[in-house]
């Protein structure tokens, strides 16, 4: 059954690098994509980009702007509403959760623009976060008002 489902995703950068983890779930084999996920009930959207960062990579993240917010639908037909950040590294280490993660690599932002689509998750929408990372497209995070409880 086709739902609406909100993810959030990061662009972690260093110098002039991003990090790109290759996915290892039933849904996307062998996919690159940007390190992220569901955005769980009740939970505040900044905390679940950072929270997401934290359970992929082991990094802790700063985060510093928005490229956006994306909608599609999924290839397993689900309506989603994707919220994409930059963020800095501020703590932790690499350390890739294994079971669903296969690799990580850190791409020069030019380079990015070169990836093969057939090896993106959702090569449309990373193609178009790639442009605005880019095209350095970015708007602030003050966009995002905190969480009412």
């Amino acid at each position: 059954m086709a739902r609406m489902v909100l993810v959030v995703s990061v662009s972690i950068i260093r110098d002039d690098e991003v990090l790109m983890i290759k996915e290892n779930k039933s849904t996307a084999r062998d996919k690159w994509n940007f390190p992220g996920g569901r955005i769980e009930y009740g939970e505040d959207i900044l905390h679940a980009a950072c929270r997401e960062v934290k359970e992929e990579t082991g990094y802790d993240v700063g985060l510093q702007a928005t490229t956006g917010v994306y909608q599609f639908i999924s290839h397993t037909d689900n309506q989603i509403l994707l919220f994409h950040f930059t963020a800095e590294i501020i703590g932790g280490h690499l350390n890739l959760q294994e079971e669903e993660i296969s690799d990580g690599a850190w791409i020069k932002i030019s380079d990015l623009e070169k990836l093969s689509h057939e090896g993106l998750r959702e090569p449309k929408v990373l193609m178009q976060i790639i442009d605005n990372l880019v095209k350095e497209k970015l708007h602030s995070i003050n966009l995002f008002n905190k969480q009412i409880l």
